[in-house]
């Protein structure tokens, strides 16, 4: 089976991440969204909700299950059997951050890393500026799935 871990923060998550996963799971068996831990990190949506925006937007898709998880990426890949890493690159910027993290990803072990441009309609958006539309009355809901909803 091959089987692809899609790690990130989502926080919370956005047309982009969607369309990658969407997108992903024409080249896998499985994707597994990993929502990373970090208690260091000051998060807008609870880790809680943060699964239930995701869990909801994939119901329909059972190519696409999502897991919590601490620590190093590579180590989660090989708990869940998984070969590759699968990440969205919008910018040169992020392919040459995500370029070292592979790289290193690499030394540390045999998983590759699989890399999708994001659409081109989607390649603005992010985490963080959907956070600050939020944080400032904007009206997000363009920017992310139906699932996401501010209460």
């Amino acid at each position: 089976m091959k089987r692809a871990i899609f790690p990130g923060s989502f926080d919370p998550l956005t047309l982009g991440h969607y369309d990658i996963i969407m997108r992903g799971i024409t080249l896998f068996d499985e994707v597994i969204i990993a929502i990373g831990v970090n208690a260091d990190k000051k998060y807008m949506f609870t880790l809680e909700k943060r699964m239930e925006f995701i869990t909801k937007a994939f119901q329909n898709e059972p190519k696409v299950k999502v897991q919590t998880y601490e620590g190093l990426t590579v180590e989660f890949c090989k708990k869940m059997d998984a070969s590759f890493i699968l990440r969205g690159l919008r910018n040169p910027a992020d392919f040459e951050f995500e370029k070292a993290i592979a790289h290193t990803n690499r030394k540390l072990s045999e998983i590759e890393t699989v890399f999708l441009l994001t659409s081109s309609g989607k390649s603005y958006i992010s985490s963080s500026i959907v956070r600050d539309v939020i944080r400032n009355g904007g009206d997000y809901t363009g920017l992310v799935p139906d699932t996401v909803r501010v209460s």
